[in-house]
């Protein structure tokens, strides 16, 4: 959950009144959010480097801090908290965002997209703020609102990055362009020497704030940025604005762009920052457009921001039998209203509430964020604790109890338990433990955003190892085990994949311990209730056969067979890790290893 820090006075006087600590505390509880902390910056800077190294000139004006859910974009500052508390008290409406003309007559300002930046980030939305009065409380605000969002949805700028300009200093139309970087040179913001990109990108690794973001562009033949009509730079997104058209606490028009590799994620976000802070202009909640205009067509020509409502609706039913309450659709209406939600009963559906969305409010998706508001509006401590309408008697789900019962005998065997990812590499998954891979069996995701999670595990085995390579420092022998989920695709099925649940162990030492993993597998298999027996018997039972598993070393390796109800197949296997096997996961030592299908001991 993301964390706040609000002017504890500023705060109260927008609500219109004091609140001791658990005063707000209840408050806020009550509206699904939490009061971390009564604090000051001083004290926060306090704690974190000590008193002697604090000067005079850190504030100590008392802040809140307060815990937000991470899809309410529109509690990300002092502004949308004071708003939605205010509602929620039922002290004020909602405001009505519009977007108003430009004024004198003055056409809309353009935005022209060229086609190259489809190479990079490829969409850009635009508003603009008339005749803004900035604070240093408010600006501080509007600056730290940039920077909770460009670390929540914006994902640390790879998804959407915000601009912000003084329009009185900048001339449209504007350009979105894409270009080489040593042809794009300006001053970047707060800095007196002009450079080209080749050079900013030297000048701001080291640092500590800027460094992180230049990874995102910096291996690209193309950079993206954006210029007025007088060819001035406003901005090299990802990275930082041009000084030229900083934001002061004299300026009265704000020109603000989001470069997005995702449209839909820079629309909230151009959204949230312009219903924010449109608060401050002469007439409030009023946004100029700004006309988007693709070259390529790659998006129709339109305005941004689009700041109606949208329709949405709930069964009013499916709210009580979720919230346990008997609410009739006017109640429900009500209680949404407290939720800066416009909501009024459906006139062609008595089990209907429609309810109108604002821009502010991505987070509702479907209606069962309709009735999460209705619950919290309504107060979770006031819903009535009731006994169940049927008997029910709860049971662990079988194989899980399984699964816990294999994890506790590993355990005692002295074993330590690992729990890697789920996602690895192709390779990792086949080539890395000399295995090919059939074609038909690993779930491989679409688009990875990196190499190191292409599909989802088949196999236990390269977890474990991965995770052997990262605790190498640790002192021999290392035993640890996996009792884990696989994927393996299925047809058959309807989400076309299956989940088999696994077990897995190795052993590390100066030499390979194959007797101690074979040890460890009778102990674990005996322990399920399942005995050695006989390949040519006919008793139920396991036992091992040679086998030559590219995996492990030639003649060194055995396949695990079981055989219940007079039914025999192989659900294993283990040995000595093959060399090569250990070298591509940067093992330096011998290593033994087994690998069974634990759902047949069900």
């Amino acid at each position: 959950m993301p964390t706040v820090n609000v002017d504890k006075e500023e705060l109260y006087k927008a609500l219109g009144r004091e609140y001791t600590f658990d005063e707000f505390m209840d408050l806020c509880f009550n509206f699904g959010i939490e009061l971390e902390e009564d604090t000051s910056a001083k004290e926060m800077a306090i704690r974190e480097v000590g008193a002697h190294k604090v000067d005079d000139s850190v504030s100590d004006r008392a802040i809140l801090k307060i815990d937000i859910p991470a899809n309410r974009y529109d509690l990300l500052c002092h502004e949308g908290i004071a708003r939605s508390l205010l509602v929620f008290q039922s002290k004020s409406k909602p405001p009505v965002y519009k977007t108003v003309q430009p004024p004198n007559g003055q056409a809309l300002q353009k935005m022209i997209v060229k086609s190259e930046t489809s190479l990079i980030r490829p969409f850009v939305v635009c508003a603009i703020l008339r005749n803004v009065k900035f604070t240093e409380l408010n600006y501080k605000n509007f600056i730290d609102l940039q920077d909770k969002l460009h670390m929540n949805i914006c994902r640390k700028r790879t998804l959407v990055a915000i601009g912000t300009h003084d329009l009185d200093t900048i001339q449209g139309p504007f350009t979105y362009e894409a270009l080489a970087p040593k042809d794009i040179r300006f001053t970047p913001l707060n800095q007196e020497k002009n450079m080209n990109a080749e050079e900013l990108m030297t000048f701001y690794e080291a640092d500590k704030h800027l460094g992180k973001f230049l990874p995102i562009i910096r291996s690209s033949p193309v950079y993206p940025v954006i210029y007025d009509s007088k060819r001035q730079v406003l901005s090299l997104p990802p990275i930082i604005n041009s000084n030229h058209s900083k934001i002061t606490l004299d300026t009265k028009n704000v020109f603000i762009e989001c470069t997005a590799t995702d449209l839909t994620k820079g629309k909230i976000v151009l959204n949230t920052m312009v219903a924010m802070f449109s608060e401050y202009c002469a007439e409030p909640f009023t946004i100029e457009p700004v006309e988007i205009i693709y070259e390529d067509e790659r998006q129709p020509t339109g305005v941004t921001p689009d700041l109606s409502s949208r329709t949405a609706t709930a069964k009013v039913d499916y709210i009580n039998g979720c919230t346990g309450l008997k609410l009739s659709p006017d109640e429900i209406c009500g209680l949404l209203n407290k939720m800066s939600l416009e909501a009024e009963p459906s006139k062609e559906d008595k089990n209907e509430v429609v309810v109108q969305v604002p821009p502010t409010r991505s987070d509702v998706l479907h209606q069962c964020d309709i009735m999460e508001d209705v619950a919290i509006a309504y107060g979770f401590n006031n819903l009535e604790r009731t006994t169940p309408a049927v008997s029910t008697v709860g049971k662990p789900y079988p194989l899980n109890k399984l699964a816990d019962t294999a994890r506790v005998e590993l355990a005692l065997a002295g074993w330590s338990e690992v729990s890697p990812l789920t996602l690895c590499s192709h390779d990792e998954n086949f080539a890395f433990l000399r295995q090919k891979d059939p074609g038909n069996i690993a779930v491989r995701l679409a688009h990875p955003k990196t190499v190191e999670y292409q599909v989802v595990r088949t196999s236990l085995l390269p977890g474990v190892l991965k995770t052997l390579k990262e605790n190498k420092k640790h002192s021999l022998p290392i035993k640890v085990f996996e009792v884990g989920d696989t994927a393996i695709k299925d047809d058959s099925m309807e989400r076309r994949s299956r989940n088999v649940r696994k077990v897995c162990a190795t052993y590390s030492n100066k030499t390979s311990g194959l007797e101690q993993i074979h040890g460890l597998l009778d102990r674990t298999l005996q322990m399920l209730h399942c005995q050695p027996t006989d390949k040519d018997g006919q008793g139920s039972g396991y036992w091992i056969q040679d086998s030559e598993n590219p995996t492990y070393f030639p003649s060194r390796s055995a396949d695990i067979y079981l055989r219940q109800k007079g039914e025999t197949k192989v659900i294993g296997s283990f040995g000595i890790l093959h060399p090569e096997v250990l070298e591509k996961f940067g093992l330096n030592f011998p290593t033994s290893a087994m690998e069974f299908d634990l759902e047949p001991f069900l």
